[in-house]
């Protein structure tokens, strides 16, 4: 009687009543349930899930000076206002009135204020039942049931009604879309929204600007991080997921346009942001439109290729790229050539199977008029999507308009465009395109092309990047603009190393710096250059590409290409000299009177000038004098310059640098690797705390850095009591810059302040390999193919070093600790401290400083200081054989014959017992004939002499080829014989170990 009473109450008395019967259901004890008439007021009453997860109840938004209230559901105890959902996102309740939230008489949820004014309500089916509750679920999932008293029954989920958030849970499909907040203290529906991209397939999903539609970012579940992917699986059961750690996660569409995945660190108590989509603004679908190409570095976003024009140049200048850009010439004819684009990304591909090369894959693209690029790849060379290989070689070709273009996308392949050849091609007056970026005359990037006093410029040919030269250092350009004759360089060095100097008093010659720029004001300088004098020449040959024009010596001493009228450095061309009367406005006569005026008046003066002339010729005769002696000199300054130029990337140079005294706090210019400040670093590494330590070598402690944007290094710090010094130092700096190859350790940058020598790696999340193979519980995750790849990655690794870089390199300390992990268990050789550069064709070298580490030193190093690519042979092997038996070489003791693991593993040789030494850890997944053929190649690496052990090439054909004849090898060197039979190289390992001194860890 009194429910139904009061249920006739709720549709003619005033809202005071409603707070009674409210009254009457005491909220003082946490409860998940709603039934039908029960009303939760905003008097701090709330429903807390079963297990106390979530919690709703009436909030106002913490970032906000509004005093609205809404109905949402938020976690719950954690310290944080963190909301999940919101019923009343986009009709608030107003400051003044006061709400409820129940099911009200039609069997609907609702939010109400005092004066019964609705504000959101759910549209299931009408019902006079009064069975129907509503329950907040552990899940986050509020849920509205019951109907013919069959609780069970969902008549309305929040999961299937969702704001903002997704959370474990939900299911992602055509149906559900998130739309974001307007802003971080407003719930209203904002402009951004994700769902399901059905015209790509499930797995595929948008972000989407409303109302601007063409506004896109488009994303995969492969991009995705695995959390993510799995969070947002429709078919979580058959994944591999841990649903402990997605129950701490949730995925929210932010009111700034990125999809933001965030887990609750337990520890700390708050939400970290692991991951989010777009990162930048390449990232939005077509932002640049067909054959316009993205770059997040330059200042102004999206360019058009060489040899395309925009297709709306109004709206192209106002930053509104999505129109994007067409061609300067038709194509089609024999005259098409391709640009050669760098490290781009680009979408909408066709594959090209059976293609043998890359002049097959060339030529059938250019036979295809419906072609407009392609792109190949090499058997075993990295792919876009990462580092993974292929098997075959990869011929790639787009047959529709270029769309989503990226300019510097790591992973990114190299791109062949299709254009007319007279659009890219160098000549006299022109200097072939650098990436996608076009160089206009006078502008030159070489000897050959452009006006040599314009060679300021370099273009980085892997990279595609355009760098401004000048005195102190090298800028990056991120724009050119031939209409205006300017372009814009950043401040920071193109190595992204901050200059404390003005960047005016660096800029000379035909160029001049706009305003007083400082690296402490801006990070742009805008840089204008004169107009050019006649182009330069050695004979007339040099003159075709400026008609009507002679080589001839000018008045500055130089040949050029005289014009036979005038010549105008605005159009770059020559002019006629005669002014048309029109232009003057009279008659012949008149132009003839006032020509005789002007011939007097020149007499005058030139009457004048001789007797100045005739007084002042010896000051004159000097001054030139001076002048042509400092030209001169400048000149051979010039040629000193770019002889230096030239030889930087030499065995010679690269030594010079190494054996130079010291180096400068602000670095070598000549060092292709970014400066970083103490400060930064300190800041990344939280003044070098404990927490962030990840080890401690020979070196010096190494610490995990976290710069701006997530980005994780490896810092290693030198310390004053390192047993490495500044020689060391040196030597991993300079090298270490100069190799790149998929399995040697990339070094990120160094700092050099006061006594502090510091150098930063990429981060390394498995560290070194040693961690695994050595210990009981992780070597157990390192199975057979694993190890076989790590083995055949570090051989690649001494390939590149001894034979295919271009410095010939000794490594000298190889070891399992010097071979570090990453993310996706690839070898990376690090530590290239002890590192010896020979030169030319040489393959050894001699020391009386011996240093490296006890049990993988040859023989011939550790006894007499000869050293040679064999070392390092030598030191492979040693490697190769723990990580197939899971022992330590020098840690590996038998107490009945007192051996090495070499010892042993002969030993197991010559009784045909060698499956012995297998590590139990991978006996279930071994293949028998690769580890037979590991031992036999491991054994033949350690062979005593020299002259007997492989070359790296032969190791990894060996190694990688089925067909590979594997010779028999001999006893190998620090073998303990029996009898008397003993060779000057059999000398005891305590002699070696006084010999030697150790770097324990790689960094």
């Amino acid at each position: 009687m009194i429910i139904l009473f009061t249920n006739r109450l709720l549709s003619s008395i005033s809202f005071f009543y409603i707070l009674l019967l409210c009254s009457s259901h005491v909220f003082c004890c946490a409860k998940d349930i709603l039934n039908h008439g029960e009303w939760m007021s905003d008097n701090g009453s709330t429903l807390v899930s079963p297990g106390g997860m979530f919690e709703l109840g009436f909030f106002t938004p913490m970032e906000t000076s509004s005093s609205e209230r809404f109905v949402g559901i938020r976690y719950h105890g954690w310290g944080q206002q963190e909301v999940v959902w919101v019923a009343n996102r986009n009709e608030p309740i107003p400051d003044g009135s006061t709400g409820v939230f129940g099911i009200a008489d039609d069997g609907n949820l609702k939010v109400l204020d005092n004066s019964s004014k609705e504000y959101w309500s759910t549209t299931v089916k009408k019902s006079l039942s009064a069975n129907r509750t509503v329950k907040l679920m552990d899940s986050g999932n509020l849920v509205l049931s019951g109907d013919n008293d069959q609780l069970a029954t969902s008549l309305w989920e929040s999961f299937k009604n969702p704001t903002d958030t997704f959370i474990l849970g939900m299911k992602m499909d055509g149906n559900i879309k998130l739309v974001s907040w307007t802003n971080s203290g407003d719930p209203r529906s904002g402009n951004f929204t994700f769902s399901q991209d059905e015209l790509q397939g499930e797995d595929s999903y948008a972000i989407t600007k409303i109302p601007d539609g063409h506004w896109q970012s488009r994303l995969n579940a492969d991009e995705m991080p695995s959390e993510v992917a799995c969070l947002l699986s429709s078919n979580f059961s058959t994944i591999s997921c841990s649903s402990y750690l997605l129950n701490l996660s949730r995925l929210v569409m932010s009111y700034s346009g990125q999809l933001n995945h965030l887990t609750w660190d337990v520890e700390k108590k708050y939400w970290a942001l692991k991951w989010w989509e777009p990162k930048d603004k390449c990232k939005i679908y077509n932002v640049c439109g067909k054959f316009g190409s993205c770059n997040i570095n330059n200042k102004k976003l999206c360019k058009c290729l060489p040899g395309f024009m925009p297709s709306n140049l109004e709206k192209w200048n106002s930053e509104d790229f999505f129109d994007g850009c067409t061609r300067n010439q038709t194509l089609c004819d024999k005259s098409d050539t391709f640009l050669s684009l760098k490290m781009m990304k680009a979408s909408n591909t066709n594959a090209l199977s059976g293609v043998k090369n890359e002049a097959e894959c060339k030529s059938l693209c250019l036979g295809d008029c419906r072609c407009r690029a392609y792109s190949y790849e090499a058997a075993n060379s990295s792919k876009q999507s990462g580092d993974t290989t292929t098997s075959t070689d990869s011929c790639l070709t787009w047959s529709d308009d270029l769309i989503n273009l990226q300019e510097e996308y790591e992973n990114g392949r190299n791109l062949s465009v299709r254009v007319a050849k007279s659009d890219i091609e160098s000549t006299v007056r022109n200097c072939e395109p650098c990436g996608a970026n076009m160089i206009p005359y006078p502008l030159s990037t070489g000897p050959n092309c452009g006006d040599p006093m314009y060679f300021a410029f370099y273009c980085n040919t892997s990279s595609g990047q355009v760098s401004f030269k000048t005195s102190n250092g090298a800028y990056r350009v991120i724009s050119i603009s031939t209409s205006t004759h300017n372009f814009v360089i950043k401040i920071k060095l193109a190595d992204n190393r901050g200059s404390n100097q003005f960047l005016p008093s660096s800029v000379t010659g035909p160029f001049t710096a706009e305003g007083d720029f400082s690296s402490e004001i801006t990070d742009e300088v805008e840089i204008s250059w004169k107009l050019p004098m006649e182009p330069t020449c050695d004979s007339s040959a040099d003159c075709k590409d400026w008609p009507d024009s002679t080589c001839k010596v000018a008045s500055d001493g130089k040949w050029r290409c005289l014009c036979s009228t005038k010549w105008d450095g605005l159009i770059l061309n020559c002019t006629k000299g005669d002014i048309p009367p029109s232009v003057l406005g009279g008659n012949p006569g008149s132009l003839q009177k006032a020509s005789r005026k002007k011939m007097k008046l020149y007499l005058i003066v030139v009457l004048s000038l001789i007797s100045v002339i005739a007084f002042a010729c010896s000051i004159i005769f000097l001054y030139i004098l001076r002048r042509k002696m400092a030209k001169s000199q400048e000149n051979r300054n010039n040629d000193k310059r770019n002889r230096v130029l030239r030889t930087m990337d030499s065995e010679r140079h690269v030594k010079d640098l190494i054996d130079y005294g010291e180096f400068k706090e602000e670095g070598e210019t000549d060092i292709d690797l970014p400066f970083f400040d103490l400060e930064s670093i300190l800041v990344a590494t939280d003044s070098f705390s404990d927490a962030n330590k990840l080890g401690q070598g020979g070196y010096g402690p190494v610490y995990k850095g976290t710069f701006p944007g997530g980005q994780e290094m490896a810092i290693k710090r030198l310390s004053s009591a390192s047993s490495q010094g500044l020689q060391e130092f040196k030597n991993e700096l300079v090298l270490i810059a100069k190799l790149q190859h998929r399995n040697l350790v990339r070094l990120r940058g160094y700092c050099i302040k006061g006594d502090e020598k510091i150098l930063l790696y990429e981060y390394m999340p498995n560290k070194s390999l040693d961690l695994f193979i050595f210990d009981q519980k992780l070597s157990k995750l390192l199975d057979w193919e694993m190890r076989f790849n790590i083995i055949l990655g570090i051989a690649r690794g001494l390939l590149y070093l001894h034979q295919d870089s271009r410095l010939r390199i000794i490594h000298r300390d190889l070891k399992t600790s010097n071979i570090l992990l990453d993310q996706e268990m690839n070898p990376k050789i690090s530590d290239f401290g002890l590192a010896k550069i020979v030169g030319g064709k040489e393959i050894e070298a001699n020391t009386s400083r011996i240093a490296g580490t006890y049990g993988y030193m040859s023989p011939e190093y550790a006894l007499d200081g000869v050293f040679s690519i064999k070392s390092d042979v030598f030191s492979f092997g040693v490697v190769l054989l723990e990580i197939i038996s899971g022992k330590k070489n020098m840690g590996f003791y038998r107490s009945e014959q007192a051996m090495s693991l070499m010892g042993y593993v002969w030993r197991l040789w010559t009784e045909n017992k060698v499956l012995d030494l297998m590590d139990q850890s991978v006996q279930e997944t071994c293949n028998a004939n690769q580890f037979m053929k590991c031992v036999n190649v491991g054994l033949l690496c350690i062979e005593e002499d020299p002259s007997d052990r492989p070359t790296m090439s032969n190791v990894v054909t060996m190694l990688d080829s089925e067909t590979a004849v594997v010779s028999t090898p001999k006893q190998p060197a620090f073998v303990l014989r029996r009898g008397q039979s003993s060779t000057a190289s059999s000398s005891r390992p305590e002699t070696f170990i006084e010999l030697t001194t150790s770097v324990e860890e790689a960094y």
